[in-house]
């Protein structure tokens, strides 16, 4: 039997519907990890299906770290203005450019990542790979291992959240999808810091 506290604590750590999680819950015999896996699944698709909306409303929000030597300017978008002025889509912005002050991001997402760099890049890679002395099928795994780290590391949606380093800044975003109901996206930033 699934009870209250169950389905309260697991809304107040994702903010889903208390019908979402009840389902979750029952669904894994309440194991509340079980749970919170089902509704990053279900974030996902829900944000995916999403994804062609216009966005047309959002807010720009700022972070500043209290040395005051560093910080970050954001635009998070969504659909409707009744979303942007929710305290707690406002929030998600706020934590957002938190992480982006934090890490330093090249890039929101990969599709941002010129063919250019990418040549750059493996030119980097390409000695140290040639000198393991792998074969070749096992160094172009290794190439693309170190490809794909590289660029994670650069790229916003695919950098571990820093509050939560078990999900995604991408995994965090659908889950406001889900929450709100709308499709929300990171449309830019700029981070800021003193010159030493």
């Amino acid at each position: 039997m699934i009870t209250t506290e169950q389905i309260k604590e697991l809304r107040d750590m994702t903010g889903v519907s208390v019908m979402q999680c009840k389902k979750a819950l029952e669904e894994t015999g309440g194991d509340k990890e079980k749970a919170l896996l089902i509704l990053r699944k279900k974030s996902a698709g829900i944000a995916e299906k999403k994804g062609d909306r216009e966005l047309g409303a959002g807010v720009v929000d700022a972070y500043i770290h209290s040395n005051k030597t560093v910080g970050t300017l954001i635009e998070l978008s969504c659909e409707t203005d009744f979303v942007a002025r929710n305290d707690e889509f406002i929030a998600l912005a706020r934590d957002i450019a938190m992480h982006i002050t934090a890490t330093n991001p090249a890039y929101i997402e990969e599709s941002e990542i010129t063919e250019e760099v990418r040549a750059k890049v493996i030119e980097m890679f390409k000695k140290e790979v040639e000198e393991s002395g792998k074969p070749a099928d096992i160094q172009e795994k290794m190439m693309e291992g170190k490809l794909t780290t590289y660029f994670a590391e650069r790229t916003l949606l695919g950098q571990a959240f820093i509050k939560n380093p078990d999900i995604t800044i991408k995994e965090l975003i659908d889950g406001g999808v889900q929450k709100f109901g709308e499709k929300i996206a990171v449309s830019r930033f700029s981070r800021f810091s003193v010159a030493k």
